[in-house]
């Protein structure tokens, strides 16, 4: 039983207009956020300047690391951090 709507964003609204998804690459970098205790792995962005990550998707397999890279157009290797 849901007793409260969940709020969801509108991806296309953050699009670029050609299907993909875009960051600002001057002031954030792509990272996976991995655990040392379980092996999970969490897709997003990192802050230059702050060092807050924003997660966007759980990576359960390299298909999703795929799908990660290919919505921003990421074509270097992807830094982790634990």
């Amino acid at each position: 039983m849901l007793f409260f709507k969940k709020d969801k964003k509108d991806k296309k609204a953050e699009s670029s207009g050609n299907g993909s998804l875009s960051y600002d690459p001057s002031f954030q970098e792509p990272v996976l956020r991995c655990s040392i205790c379980n092996g999970e792995q969490v897709a997003g962005f990192r802050d230059k300047k702050t060092g807050a990550f924003s997660e966007v998707m759980l990576i359960r397999s390299p298909q999703d690391l795929e799908e990660f890279r290919n919505q921003y157009k990421i074509r270097e290797e992807i830094r982790k951090i634990y």
